[in-house]
């Protein structure tokens, strides 16, 4: 019999009602592999005020056969302290299963996934108590995106506190995934050498590639503006916030619009900074950028497959030098389009594949430079067959292989991409 597996995501709740993302498909690929998989998750949603069976304090549901294990979180919406006890919630909840019995099976393995620590602290003492190997799984780098989005510093005693559980995590962890190529680059940076490097994997993100397929066939998204061939349509999906830095992209358009009037921006997403890039369109004329407004996930596939080319941009940060790792950048692959990176990150994907630009300084100028490169070249066709081909490295049938690898300690099989 194979193992259960806990997967502790304080938020796999998106996942459970968007019915997708990393953990729900990692549950599904492992539960069709013989594992059985058990999501626990919080019972309110990030960013929101929603909340969901607040009667208990741990509630399962199941998605298919995978069962969640929602635990009573106290709601918030913002960054402050409510956020705060919400992640304290959620690691006492996990605490909690020590003493608490379940209508669900003890497991064979803890895989624990950040955003935030403590998750990962809780993950650690559970897989203790029940004498099980935890796999720690570090999708964001607590406190580094502290220290590179805000004014705080290394010296920061908060910050060097921080630095310090995050240096216990991995010591305790008995293997460590980290979704960026350059993940043990980051540790030998910090100057934890003594933390073996055989103890840290990689697996990035990626997409179901037959799911992707499906939507574009099934849920087909029609907008004239999207498919009139009288204009390049550069497309952006995803969150439009601070940290999202969309001003540049409107800075690019504008720029762009005093010498060429046949490339437009296409933005589609959400997030608290919409109003403002709206205003900005408005008030400075901005005739080549258009908000299209928010979309069901569903659509995504569909509007990146009709781009001509899809742009990859955040805020440039000391982040990049670890590699990449966004959920957008591999639906963005799967789409099988030229794919226009405004920053610079090493591992890169797109130069890997020759799958498009990427900018070497996120730079108005650049970015401009390294449009036209794509517009200009008689390879376009080519690299969107590259983005294309690329992805088949990022399917979750072979991202499931990998996890299932690390779980039993074998090597990852290498895979010849020409027989497929």
């Amino acid at each position: 019999m194979k193992k259960n597996i806990y997967i502790l995501n304080h938020y796999a709740t998106d996942m459970y009602f968007n019915e997708g993302g990393r953990h729900l498909w990692f549950a599904q690929k492992l539960k069709e592999n013989g594992y059985n998989p058990i999501v626990f998750c919080a019972s309110t949603t990030h960013n929101s005020n929603k909340e969901y069976f607040q009667e208990e304090h741990y509630k399962i549901k199941y998605f298919s056969s995978i069962p969640f294990v929602f635990i009573k979180c106290a709601k918030y919406d913002t960054n402050g302290f409510s956020r705060i006890k919400n992640m304290v919630d959620f690691y006492q909840g996990i605490m909690g299963l020590r003493k608490i019995d379940l209508d669900i099976p003890k497991p064979d393995v803890i895989y624990a996934s950040s955003v935030h620590p403590l998750t990962l602290v809780a993950g650690i003492r559970l897989a203790k108590f029940f004498g099980v190997e935890c796999i720690s799984e570090v999708r964001d780098l607590w406190p580094e995106s502290i220290v590179a989005y805000s004014k705080l510093t290394k010296n920061n005693p908060v910050i060097r506190m921080l630095y310090q559980g995050e240096k216990w995590i991995y010591k305790n962890s008995d293997k460590v995934i980290m979704t960026w190529e350059g993940g043990y680059d980051y540790v030998t940076d910090q100057g934890w050498s003594n933390l073996p490097a055989s103890k840290f994997f990689h697996i990035n993100n990626g997409v179901i590639l037959k799911d992707f397929d499906k939507n574009i066939k099934h849920n087909v998204y029609k907008d004239n503006l999207l498919s009139d061939r009288n204009y390049i349509n550069i497309v952006y999906t995803g969150s439009i916030r601070k940290v999202n830095n969309l001003d540049f992209i409107l800075d690019v358009a504008k720029k762009l619009n005093k010498e060429n009037n046949n490339v437009r921006f296409l933005i589609y997403g959400s997030g608290d900074e919409v109003s403002k890039i709206k205003q900005r369109i408005i008030d400075e004329n901005i005739t080549n950028a258009l908000y299209m407004g928010k979309v069901e996930k569903k659509y995504i596939p569909s509007i990146l497959s009709q781009a001509d080319i899809n742009l990859l941009h955040n805020q440039s940060t000391i982040l990049d030098k670890y590699g990449q790792s966004q959920n957008k950048l591999f639906e963005y692959l799967a789409a099988g389009k030229p794919i226009l990176q405004t920053y610079t990150t090493n591992y890169s994907v797109i130069e890997r594949y020759s799958c498009g630009e990427m900018c070497e300084k996120q730079e108005i100028d650049q970015v401009i430079f390294n449009l036209k490169k794509i517009i200009n070249s008689s390879a376009m066709v080519e690299m969107g067959i590259n983005s294309r081909n690329a992805v088949l490295e990022y399917d979750y049938d072979l991202l499931t292989q990998k996890l299932i690898n690390i779980i039993e300690n074998k090597k990852m099989e290498i895979i010849d991409y020409d027989t497929i």
